[in-house]
């Protein structure tokens, strides 16, 4: 059996691995290396160069459907 168990709190884990050690009991401690904490903050601090980043959806939308006729367009 495989059980994953995940905590910013090292003092509990501390513990949970004592007991583990006190059972006989076969672990593995991987460090996630993953700071959500920064992540977070560059998502929210994020700035563009241009005015619309991701491009003008409109013209987008343009040259996809370029070759379509729709169906309300006379």
């Amino acid at each position: 059996m495989e059980v994953i168990l995940k905590s910013d709190n090292e003092e509990k884990i501390a513990k949970i691995l004592a007991l583990a050690k006190k059972l006989n009991i076969d672990f593995e401690k991987k460090e996630s290396g993953i700071d959500k904490k920064a992540i977070k903050q560059k998502i929210l601090n994020y700035k563009s160069d241009s005015k619309l980043p991701f491009g003008d959806a409109a013209e987008w939308e343009r040259n996809i459907r370029e070759d379509r006729e729709l169906p309300f367009k006379k």
